[in-house]
C-alpha cells in the first residue's frame, strides 16, 4: 500500500491506460462487427446489381429509348380506342320530369308492341321495356335521366329483335339501377364503361335468331356486349326425307299417239309420256337431290332462345399521362 501511495502518479498512469486499452479493444470488436455487415451488404447488393445488369431490359440508354417508343405506341392505340367508343358515348346525361320519363316509356312501349304486333309476334301481356314497376308509379326526379338512356337502348334492342320476325316474345328481364335503389353509383378508377344487364327470352326460327344477333353484332347508337347464349331446338328427332314438302309438279301433256284409244300402246316398263323405260323405286332414291331434301327442312324448326346481354355506357375519355 506504501507504495501506491508513493508512486500514485505511476498507479494513475498504468490504470488509466489499462482503461483506455480496454475501450479501445470494445470498440474495434464493435467496429469489425460494422465492417463485416458493411461488407456483406455491399457483397448482396453487388451480386444483385450484376443480376440486373445480366436482364433483358437493364437501364440503359437504348433500353430506355425503347421504352419510351413503346409507351408512345400504347398511347396512340388507347387514345384511338377511346376514339372508335366517341359515337357510343353520351355527351350528356341529363334528368327530365318524372311525367315527361313516363310518356316517353309508354309511348317507346306502344311502338314496340306495334313492332312485335306487325310481324305476328306475341308479346307477354306484363311487358313493359323492363320498366314495370312504373306503370303504376312515377320515377325518380333524380333517376329519370340514366333511366332515359337505358330506356333508349331498349327500345333500339327490342325493335331490331322485332325486325328479325321472331314468333314470340316469352321475357325480357332489367335489373334495378343503383340510382333507384336511392344509392349512387361510383365507377372503378380503371373503368372505361358501365354495364346495364338485360336478359331476353324468345322464340322463332333460325333466320331470326340469326338476324337479330347480327344486329347487335353491328350496333347504331347502343354498344352492347353479349355474355352468355343458349339455342335450344324445339325438334328433338333429327330431320327425315318425308319432312320435306315440295310442291306437286304439273302434270305432263300425252305425247302424241300415246293415247290407248287413238292406236297406241305401252309396254309395262315405260311411261306413257315418253315411251322411255321407268326407272327402278330404288335408282329413283339414289338419284334424288338429298341437299334439295335438307334445305326443305333444315331452318324451318323453332328454337328457343335465352340471351343475357350488356348494355355499355362509356364513361368520359380519360386523359393519359
Amino acid at each position: 500500500m506504501s507504495w501506491i501511495k508513493d508512486n500514485k502518479f505511476m498507479v494513475s498512469l498504468g490504470g488509466g491506460t489499462l482503461v483506455g486499452a480496454l475501450l479501445l479493444l470494445v470498440v474495434g470488436i464493435q467496429g469489425s462487427k460494422r465492417y463485416d455487415q458493411a461488407k456483406e451488404a455491399f457483397d448482396a447488393a453487388a451480386t444483385e446489381a450484376s443480376g440486373f445488369e445480366q436482364l433483358a431490359l437493364y437501364p440503359k440508354p437504348e433500353n430506355r429509348d425503347g421504352k419510351r417508343k413503346a409507351l408512345d405506341q400504347y398511347r396512340r392505340s388507347v387514345e384511338s380506342i377511346q376514339s372508335a367508343f366517341a359515337p357510343y358515348r353520351p355527351q350528356e346525361i341529363k334528368n327530365v320530369s318524372p311525367q315527361e320519363f313516363t310518356d316517353r316509356l309508354l309511348a317507346a312501349n306502344t311502338e314496340v308492341r306495334k313492332a312485335f304486333g306487325d310481324v305476328g309476334a306475341t308479346v307477354p301481356e306484363t311487358f313493359f321495356l323492363g320498366f314495370e314497376k312504373y306503370k303504376t308509379t312515377l320515377a325518380p326526379e333524380k333517376t329519370t335521366g340514366i333511366l332515359d338512356y337505358q330506356l333508349g337502348a331498349i327500345k333500339s334492342l327490342m325493335l331490331a329483335l322485332a325486325k328479325a320476325k321472331p314468333s314470340e316474345l316469352k321475357n325480357f328481364s332489367r335489373p334495378s339501377l343503383l340510382e333507384e335503389e336511392g344509392q349512387a353509383f361510383t365507377a372503378a378508377a380503371s373503368a372505361v364503361a358501365r354495364p346495364f344487364p338485360v336478359e331476353i327470352s324468345f322464340r322463332g326460327t333460325e333466320k331470326a335468331v340469326g338476324q337479330f344477333i347480327s344486329s347487335i353484332a353491328k350496333p347504331d347508337e347502343s354498344f352492347l356486349v353479349v355474355r352468355s347464349l343458349r339455342i335450344t331446338n324445339e325438334k328433338k328427332d333429327p330431320p327425315r326425307a318425308s319432312d320435306a314438302k315440295f310442291e306437286a309438279p304439273p302434270e305432263a301433256a300425252p305425247a302424241a299417239g300415246g293415247d290407248a284409244l287413238s292406236g297406241g300402246f305401252v309396254l309395262p316398263s315405260e311411261t306413257p309420256a315418253t315411251g322411255q323405260a321407268a326407272a327402278a323405286p330404288e335408282a329413283a332414291a339414289k338419284t334424288a337431290d338429298t341437299s334439295r331434301i335438307l334445305s326443305q327442312v333444315l331452318g324451318d324448326e323453332q328454337v328457343q332462345v335465352f340471351l343475357r346481354l350488356d348494355i355499355l355506357q362509356f364513361l368520359p375519355s380519360k386523359k393519359l399521362p
